[in-house]
């Protein structure tokens, strides 16, 4: 028991370094320095490893070992359309199966959660707050499935959109971020009304608008990734 706890800490730590690009896109996993990094002996990192390249956030070659996923617009490309074919159908599924009640409780959260989407929020907690958002929708759908997928996706395109919303932060409106919560608005309101036709096209529509800003945040992402340790350390 206590070696299982062991490794699920191991992979949430890594999970969490592969998430925000801690460890270096491409680049090969010093497996040595890692288990000094993590308090980890060698058995249960390499589970650790092994979990995250089954779930897309590591890659292992033979003979090589273990890298950190690469960061490209294709890479993220895909794993957009991935979202949208899964959070298209989910919100498909809700809109038949979710019950008046549970839709009820759903705009309750969303009137609750509304001040995290306002102007000078911080980035994580707009992304963390979208991102709970599409998965309450995912449970309402009731396929346990595309909730699972979604959370993987959501895992490893966050950096992504931490710097897409982190650009559209610093714009003025109408870019500005409240603009997710005005989609998020019409989503709840066709699944009330049970118009999965409106639900499924305002869904795609809003998760196309982001992804047509990923070639830029790749971009950005990247800069900021590879920053030099001592102009960063100027910046700061």
């Amino acid at each position: 028991m206590q070696k299982t706890s062991n490794v699920d800490r191991i992979i949430e730590k890594a999970r969490e370094m592969a998430i925000t690009f801690e460890l270096k896109p491409g680049a090969r996993i010093n497996e040595s320095a890692l288990s000094k990094d993590l308090g980890a002996s060698r058995t249960p990192l390499r589970e650790a490893l092994n979990r995250l390249v089954a779930e897309g956030y590591l890659t292992f070659q033979t003979g090589k070992g273990f890298f950190c996923r690469a960061l490209d617009p294709k890479r993220i490309m895909d794993l957009y359309e991935t979202r949208v074919a899964i959070e298209v159908e989910a919100v498909r599924l809700a809109c038949l199966r979710a019950t008046d009640g549970e839709l009820a409780v759903f705009r309750a959260y969303l009137n609750q959660t509304e001040p995290a989407y306002s102007q000078g929020a911080e980035v994580s907690e707009l992304v963390l707050a979208d991102e709970d958002f599409h998965l309450y929708i995912a449970r309402l759908s009731q396929n346990d499935e595309l909730l699972r997928l979604l959370e993987n996706l959501n895992g490893r395109i966050r950096y992504v959109r931490s710097i897409g919303l982190k650009t559209m932060q610093s714009a003025p409106p109408p870019q500005a971020p409240e603009l997710s919560l005005t989609a998020h608005r019409r989503i709840l309101d066709a699944l009330v009304a049970r118009d999965a036709d409106a639900a499924t096209a305002t869904m795609r529509a809003h998760i196309e608008r982001r992804w047509e800003e990923a070639t830029e945040a790749v971009r950005i992402a990247y800069s900021q990734i590879y920053v030099p340790e001592d102009l960063s350390r100027e910046v700061l």
